[in-house]
């Protein structure tokens, strides 16, 4: 556990209760989960950057400990209200996986102003559109789901998204890939309750916005991801005027998981970077 105590529990956000972490001092680290995880992908880093930050997980609505709720809402606006709560006004240093990174980076062309710098784990920006191949593991997922088998469901997403394109699961790390699956299949139970409306994100574009984006952004992506992932990646690359991008040949989509002890010393040269 950190060595800084941790503040934890369920706060009331846009009638919704949310599970937070926060603990440490000094600048804030706002880590936000993949959309097949919870807060517990950030085991690891948590525990790690406590030491020299103030961090902040969560697990986002329908998630791990926050539960879904009947009513509209917006990942990103529970995130601003987050922020308010803990009065996180300066700008944070915001990492985001996959979904989360979508979020994170629609808040920080939203509100400029209180995002210091942007680490994009597995993600790509909202609204980009490729011509790339889907893994046929999307189709059996999606039947296994019309027909209730959720052990299913998060058996194949668990192939697709933490094994990866050829890797087995005898390949990576067993414990690691259990939390991934346990995650997932609590995200999959909460879905199946269909409650709330998310509000389509589409409306940010913030794949026609990348210019726009005016501070360090450090673009993570596992050789073993999904065409897509790996194509916007390098769409980011291109298209932000001060990103950066590791590639992690012996990762997919939760590099964090399968790669901590790379993945913190990749962070490491990047947030000494950017907080000097």
């Amino acid at each position: 556990m950190p060595k800084h105590k941790v503040s934890t529990g369920l706060t009331a956000i846009n009638n919704a209760k949310i599970y937070y972490e926060i603990a440490g001092e000094g600048e804030p680290f706002v880590m936000i989960h993949a959309g097949v995880a919870d807060s517990r992908q950030w085991n690891n880093e948590f525990e790690y950057y406590t030491e020299h930050y103030r961090v902040l997980r969560y697990d986002m609505r329908g998630y791990g400990k926050s539960e879904p709720v009947a009513g509209e809402f917006s990942h990103m606006s529970d995130l601003k209200a987050l922020l308010d709560e803990f009065d996180i006004l300066q700008p944070a240093i915001l990492m985001g996986c996959s979904m989360g990174g979508g979020i994170a980076m629609n808040f920080a062309l939203t509100y400029p102003t209180r995002a210091k710098s942007l680490i994009m784990v597995g993600s790509g920006p909202n609204g980009l559109e490729l011509d790339v191949p889907q893994p046929a593991k999307f189709a059996e997922a999606e039947k296994a789901y019309e027909a209730g088998d959720l052990d299913l469901v998060c058996e194949l997403e668990t192939q697709i998204w933490f094994d990866g394109e050829g890797r087995t699961p005898e390949q990576v790390n067993p414990a690691m890939r259990k939390l991934a699956y346990e995650m997932n299949h609590i995200a999959l139970e909460h879905e199946a309750k269909h409650l709330g409306k998310k509000l389509p994100d589409t409306r940010f574009l913030a794949a026609r916005r990348l210019d726009k984006l005016r501070l360090p952004v450090l673009v993570i992506v596992g050789a073993h991801d999904t065409p897509y992932i790996r194509a916007a990646a390098d769409v980011m690359l291109e298209k932000i005027p001060y990103a950066k991008k590791v590639l992690f040949e012996n990762a997919a989509h939760l590099p964090n998981m399968d790669q901590p002890e790379e993945f913190r010393r990749i962070l490491d040269v990047f947030l000494e970077r950017v907080t000097k």
